[in-house]
C-alpha cells in the first residue's frame, strides 16, 4: 500500500481536481498586487496517486496604476517588454476557468491568500475558480512539519530536497513545484499522522471560496 492509497479510499479525495496555482506580480503603493503572470497546473486523482492534466501559463498586461517595476523584473525576469499586447488579467483568468469543466476542483496555493485575493476582485471573469475553496501548503505543512523554524517555500524544498526550479519565481514554474510539495505533504502527512481524508486537509489549512471568503492580501 502506497501513502496515496489512504486518500485514494476516501470518494470526496477521489473525485477532486487540484488546481495548483502561483501569480506572478506587482505590488503598487495603496492598491492590492495585480498580476504579471499567471500559471496553474491541474491534477486529478488516479489509482497510482496524482497525475497532471492540464497545465496553463500567461503573461498579463497589469493595469495602469500598478506597473512593472525594476524589483519586480529582478524577481521575475519579466521585463516591460514581455508584458507588451499581453491580455489583461479578465481575459487570462477567463482563459483559464473554461478548462475547469469536470467539478468539483479545488485551489491549491502556497500563502493562498494573496491569489485568493486575486481571484477575489477578478470573480466576474473566472466564476468557477472564485467559486473554488482553498488549499493552503503553506498552512498544511505547519502542520506537517511543526519542527520547522520557516515554511517558506524555498526552505520546504531545501527541507524535502525537493530542487529549485530555474525558472523559481516564474508562475508555472512556482506552481508546478508547489505540485510536487503538495504530493509530499500527503504522503508525509499520512505516514506521521495517518492523514486520509480531503476533510481533514480541509480542517488543517482550507480556505472559504474567493467570491465569499475574506482573507488579508499580502505581498508576493
Amino acid at each position: 500500500m502506497t501513502s496515496l492509497d489512504r486518500y485514494l479510499r476516501d470518494p470526496a479525495f477521489a473525485n477532486i481536481g487540484f488546481v495548483i496555482l502561483d501569480f506572478e506580480g506587482t505590488t503598487p503603493a495603496g492598491f492590492p498586487p495585480e498580476p504579471i503572470e499567471v500559471g496553474a497546473v491541474i491534477l486529478r486523482t488516479r489509482p497510482e496517486g496524482l497525475d497532471c492534466v492540464a497545465r496553463y501559463e500567461a503573461l498579463i498586461h497589469p493595469p495602469a496604476h500598478a506597473p512593472l517595476t525594476p524589483a519586480d523584473t529582478r524577481q521575475t525576469g519579466i521585463a516591460a517588454a514581455m508584458l507588451t499586447g499581453r491580455p489583461l488579467a479578465a481575459a487570462v483568468l477567463a482563459g483559464l476557468d473554461v478548462l475547469l469543466t469536470r467539478p468539483p476542483y479545488l485551489t491549491v496555493a502556497h500563502h493562498a491568500p494573496t491569489e485568493a485575493g486575486i481571484l477575489r476582485r477578478y470573480a466576474h471573469a473566472c466564476p468557477t475558480l472564485a467559486a473554488t475553496p482553498m488549499l493552503d501548503t503553506l498552512r498544511l505543512a505547519r502542520a506537517c512539519y511543526p519542527e520547522l523554524g520557516s515554511h517558506r517555500l524555498d526552505d520546504l524544498l531545501h527541507h524535502l530536497n525537493i530542487p529549485v526550479p530555474a525558472e523559481r519565481h516564474r508562475a508555472l514554474a512556482d506552481a508546478a513545484v508547489t505540485a510536487k510539495v503538495l504530493r509530499r505533504l500527503l504522503e508525509d502527512g499520512s505516514t506521521r499522522y495517518r492523514w486520509s481524508h480531503l476533510a481533514q486537509l480541509r480542517h488543517l489549512a482550507g480556505l472559504p471560496p474567493p467570491a465569499t471568503g475574506s482573507g488579508q492580501e499580502t505581498l508576493f
